[in-house]
C-alpha cells in the first residue's frame, strides 16, 4: 500500500528547531562560540526555503546551459566552503579544491547518471541536480578534512608522504563509518525518503547502494586529487 508524505506547515517545521535550540543553548552555557553556529542555522533556513522556489524553475527548464551553469556555481561554492576554515586561503588552494571536486564529481556523476540510471537527456535536472548535490557535498567535506589535517601535519614537520596518508585516512573516516553503519545503525536519507513515499524497500535499498558507492568514491577521489596537487616539486 502506497502512502503519501504529510505536508509540513511552517508552524510544524518550527517544532523541528526545538532540539536544535537545545544544542545552541549548550554552546552558549558552556561559553563556546555561538556566532558561527547561529550563522550556519540561519543560512540553512534561508537557503532551503528559497531553493524550493528556485528548483521549480530549474526543473521546468530544458536548457543544458542553465543546468551546467548551476553545477559550476555549486562546485565553486563547495570549493570555497571546503577551505573556509584554513588560515591564509589563496587562489591557488581554491583552484586546487575546485579542480579536485570538479574532476572527481564528473567521473562519479557520469558513471551514475549514464552508466547506472541512463538519464536522458543527460541534463535532466530532476535527476542530475539532487545527485550532483550529494556528490559535491561529500567531495567538499572530504577535501575540507584532508586539507586541515594535511597542513597540520606539515606544520609538525612531517614528510609529505606521512602527511598525505594521515590526511587521506582522516578524510575517509566518516565515509567508512557510514558503510559500516548503513542498514544497521541508520537508514540514510534517500532510502528513508523513498520508503516514506511508498517505494518498495528492495528498490530503495538498490538506490541506496548506488548512493553509498557514489559518495564514497567522490570523497576518496576528491581528497586524493587535492593532496596530490600539494605534493612538493
Amino acid at each position: 500500500m502506497e502512502t503519501s508524505l504529510t505536508n509540513i506547515s511552517l508552524i510544524k517545521l518550527a517544532i523541528a528547531m526545538m532540539p536544535v535550540a537545545l544544542v545552541f543553548i549548550i554552546f552558549f552555557y558552556w561559553s563556546l562560540p555561538t556566532k558561527r553556529i547561529l550563522h550556519a542555522i540561519i543560512r540553512m533556513l534561508v537557503q532551503l526555503l528559497l531553493v524550493g522556489y528556485f528548483l521549480s524553475y530549474i526543473f521546468s527548464s530544458d536548457s543544458a546551459w542553465i543546468i551546467g551553469l548551476l553545477l559550476m556555481v555549486m562546485i565553486s561554492v563547495s570549493s570555497w566552503i571546503a577551505l573556509n576554515n584554513l588560515d591564509g586561503l589563496s587562489f591557488k588552494l581554491f583552484a586546487q579544491a575546485f579542480i579536485a571536486i570538479f574532476a572527481s564529481s564528473f567521473i562519479v556523476l557520469l558513471t551514475v547518471t549514464q552508466g547506472v540510471l541512463q538519464v536522458s537527456p543527460w541534463y535532466d535536472a530532476k535527476t542530475l541536480v539532487p545527485l550532483a548535490g550529494m556528490i559535491f557535498a561529500n567531495a567538499m567535506n572530504s577535501v575540507s578534512l584532508s586539507a586541515e589535517r594535511f597542513f597540520t601535519e606539515r606544520q609538525r614537520n612531517q614528510s609529505y608522504k606521512i602527511a598525505r596518508n594521515t590526511a587521506f585516512q582522516t578524510s575517509m573516516i566518516p565515509n567508512i563509518n557510514a558503510l559500516f553503519a548503513v542498514g544497521i545503525v541508520s537508514l540514510p536519507g534517500m532510502m528513508t525518503g523513498q520508503i516514506l513515499s511508498g517505494v518498495s524497500p528492495f528498490i530503495a535499498a538498490r538506490y541506496q547502494i548506488m548512493v553509498m558507492c557514489m559518495i564514497f568514491a567522490s570523497a576518496g577521489l576528491a581528497s586524493a586529487l587535492f593532496l596530490r596537487f600539494n605534493k612538493p616539486h
